[in-house]
This record gives C-alpha cells, structure tokens and sequence, in this order.
C-alpha cells in the first residue's frame, strides 16, 4: 500500500470544513469522508477558527492582506547598493589621495 502526497489546502477551503464543523449538520466523520479529510484534521480547523472568530472583529478585522508598512525586500536591497557604492568611492579617493588609510 502505497502513501497518499502530502496535500495543502488552500485557506478557503480549510474555512468551508471549519465552518462545516461548527454548523453541526453532520458528524465529524461523516464531515471527514465528504471532505476526503481526516477527522483530527476537521477538528484542529474547528479549533482555530473558533480561536480566531473574534479576530475577525477586533481592530482592522477582515483584512486578509496584512503588509508590514515598508518593504524589507526593497530596503536591503537599498542597504546593499549604497554599501557598494561607499566601498568604491572609498576606493576611489584613497587611490586619489583624497583620503587618508587610517579613519
């Protein structure tokens, strides 16, 4: 017997068990053979949802999108071009001259 690939669920779907779950129409495993899901699996979405539910109305709530205020990509990539450019003027006028070795 061969082992099933390991599966990600996409967030909309993990939502749609979750909520599936909470309802109480069916049964966690008659949920779980609908879903192709394991019933531990139902049961730990249940869990965070609930934990979460109250997120949801909190402060900001609902924004799926949640961005730092500044690009921390951008900002090192910023951080190593001015690094490089200061190492070859640095360069550049010890060659010259221009400044001494020692700082």
């Amino acid at each position: 017997m061969s082992r099933r690939p390991r599966r990600n669920h996409s967030a909309a779907f993990k939502a749609k068990v979750a909520l599936a779950a909470i309802k109480g129409e069916r049964t966690i495993a008659q949920l779980a053979d609908q879903f192709d899901v394991h019933a531990n699996q139902i049961t730990a979405w249940k869990g965070q949802l609930e934990a979460g539910a109250a997120e949801v109305f909190g402060a900001g709530g609902g924004t799926a999108d949640r961005r730092p205020a500044v690009d921390v990509k951008a900002l090192h990539a910023k951080i190593g071009e001015l690094t490089l450019e200061n190492d070859f003027l640095e360069g550049a006028l010890t060659k010259a001259g221009l400044l001494s070795a020692k700082r």
